[in-house]
């Protein structure tokens, strides 16, 4: 999602999720959507099902909306860049591009144009697998359309060349001028509920809140006079920077908050070993999870039932959240925790309350100034909502782009960081499943739930368990370079020949002790989505 900046500002969804139900057609990749985004995914299938409109699906899965998908690409994990340059390619070359929003709203097309000229469907096959007049029609569909709207999530981010992926799907969208208006867009869907407003309020390493830069020396005086402090111009670090110091040293002292390292991220033999080589570690949460077992100290915090605030949904909607249940006796809300916290070291924050957080984030944060409780107290408002009086802003970029032109981005496919061989030779991709939830810290506590998916599974394609000698329900032993788990055979067409894909929320066989710590090296997204697997009968 950093990608977008590039072009887009903030990397958030460009437009509402009523939106999308106006939406003539719908490019979604990267986004098991019916499983991971529900809600979302009936507003798409109504618009597919009562309005007509038709549906590009890029997936290596045989997920359920291939059941909906008017064209279905298919291609192996990894190659999202040439199938996307591919696109381009031919948009450009059948002269299905908008030429006059390319002219008027953007630069650096020329650049792009040179760029995607080797990307011919023969060549773009030849890489991904999908068959090129497969690629053809999704071209001449998403182009010709009134309204397009592109929907993405983690499969295409969580790669080594994930932000120039987003970057792609940005090119997409500008070269057909498929942006800011109703039904078109770029939208990331979120992978948890407020992951968009962490990252609107300085959530990020080297963000202040509304994507202001710690190293501008404008914006961070902004902030040092907002809050009478010295402001260290240096921005922080990235998850995997954070363990990578862990692990040698350069890191004395975590504190973890609503995060789970110890199943979320990559590689966790290393994980284990950086957090161990810690002098402190504290994590906060609700429960006792992975990481939380490892800590010096817990600080327990209150659910989301059981405190007041906002959440800033995917669709940048920032909504009320209302204190329903009184949390346990020990648990304080984050803001109290963090609050005193703060105050032990030497600072003298006084909020009496969520509200008094709120009213300091409408003075310091442009695109949130008009967002005030009393605004929100029954729906919520899309930001940027700059004053009292601004109705907030579901569509973005409708008459011009945050930087001003929009910026096409040169990108090229590069491969994966770890290719199969004699000795790995399937890929293994992870992902999520409608039963569970992230790191299942929660969902795994719900009866009802773990009774729907009791135990961490492995889907592989029926002519890799005949060669195999597999057989529904078989135990498997899957292994990398980095790790060993034991999984159970799910053995249907759902994944390609060579691919098999187990989702991550397993703690007795967590797929991340199998995945590589590569990341993209622009937004340190680790590349969960594809790396080198043996398998065998256990």
């Amino acid at each position: 999602m950093a990608g977008l900046a590039t072009a887009f500002g903030s990397g958030a969804m460009t437009n509402s999720i009523a939106d999308l139900g106006e939406s003539n057609c719908f490019l979604i990749t990267g986004s098991n959507t019916t499983e991971n985004h529900p809600v979302i995914s009936t507003v798409i299938k109504r618009a597919i099902t009562q309005k007509g409109a038709k549906l590009i699906l890029v997936d290596p899965r045989n997920i359920d909306l291939a059941k909906f998908a008017t064209v279905w690409l298919r291609q192996k994990p990894g190659t999202d860049i040439a199938w996307i340059n591919g696109m381009l390619n031919i948009i450009i070359s059948e002269g299905l591009l908008n030429e006059q929003f390319v002219a008027e709203r953007t630069e650096n097309f020329e650049a792009v144009k040179e760029a995607v000229k080797k990307y011919t469907p023969e060549y773009v096959e030849s890489i991904t697998t999908i068959p090129k007049d497969d690629l053809i029609q999704a071209a001449r569909l998403y182009a010709k359309s009134e309204a397009s709207a592109i929907v993405y999530a983690m499969g295409i981010t969580q790669h080594i060349t994930g932000t120039d992926a987003v970057k792609s799907l940005a090119n997409l969208a500008m070269i057909t001028g498929h942006i800011g208006r109703p039904g078109t867009g770029v939208n990331p869907l979120r992978g948890q509920n407020n992951v968009q407003g962490a990252c609107d309020m300085g959530c990020l390493p080297g963000n202040f809140t509304a994507y202001l830069q710690v190293a501008n020396e404008e914006h961070r005086k902004k902030f040092e006079e907002a809050w009478g402090v010295s402001l260290n111009p240096k921005p922080g670090l990235t998850i995997p920077k954070i363990i990578e110091g862990a692990a040698t040293g350069t890191i004395k002292a975590l504190m973890v908050m609503g995060e789970n390292p110890m199943m979320s991220d990559p590689d966790l033999a290393h994980v284990e070993h950086a957090l161990a080589k810690l002098d402190l570690l504290v994590v906060q949460d609700i429960f006792l999870n992975e990481t939380a077992r490892m800590a010096d100290v817990v600080l327990p915090s209150s659910a989301w039932a059981e405190k007041d605030g906002t959440y800033s949904s995917t669709e940048r909607r920032v909504q009320r959240i209302r204190k329903a249940v009184v949390p346990p006796k020990q648990a304080k809300d984050d803001w109290q925790i963090l609050t005193q916290l703060a105050n032990r070291m030497g600072a003298n924050w006084q909020y009496a309350c969520a509200k008094d957080i709120m009213q300091e984030i409408n003075a310091n944060t442009a695109s949130y100034k008009g967002i005030t409780y009393e605004r929100i107290e029954e729906v919520g408002l899309h930001w940027p909502c700059p004053t009292p009086e601004h109705p907030g802003t579901p569509i973005l970029h409708g008459a011009a782009f945050t930087r001003g032109k929009g910026l096409f981005s040169v990108t090229e496919y590069i491969p994966p960081a770890e290719q199969t061989d004699s000795e790995y030779p399937y890929i293994l991709t992870t992902g999520r499943i409608l039963y569970q939830y992230h790191t299942a810290t929660m969902s795994r506590r719900s009866t009802g739930l773990v009774s729907r998916t009791p135990e961490v599974f492995a889907e592989i394609n029926p002519a890799d368990a005949r060669e195999l000698g597999i057989g529904q329900g078989d135990k498997l032993t899957v292994s990398s370079r980095r790790g060993t788990i034991t999984v159970n055979a799910d053995v249907s067409e759902r994944c390609d020949k060579g691919v098999i894909f187990i989702p991550f929320h397993y703690s007795e066989a967590a797929v991340n002790r199998l995945t590589i710590a590569a990341i993209d090296p622009i937004a340190n997204i680790p590349e969960y989505k594809v790396c080198a697997v043996r398998i065998s009968k256990a």
